[in-house]
């Protein structure tokens, strides 16, 4: 019973990691589909500006940086 138990352990283990596996070696994005992605209309944000605002504002009340990507000290101090 546990030899089962062990066979079905490895088999299911080789059956998910095969599903890392790509099976091209192509991009999925071609070098010239890339200007799309580009697109000003693309960005998550549409005013990067206020996002920037929040992003500051939520440092300072937080007092803590570098969790929006920020550049800084650790001191929370602006």
């Amino acid at each position: 019973m546990i030899k089962y138990i062990v066979r079905g352990t490895l088999l299911l283990a080789l059956i998910s990691l095969t599903g890392c596996a790509s099976l091209s070696i192509e991009p999925w994005v071609k070098p010239y589909e890339r200007q799309n992605l580009a697109d000003p209309i693309m960005s998550a944000s549409r005013h990067p500006i206020a996002n920037m605002h929040v992003a500051h504002v939520l440092d300072a009340r937080e007092a803590a940086r570098g969790a929006e990507s920020t550049e800084g000290g650790g001191c929370g101090c602006n």
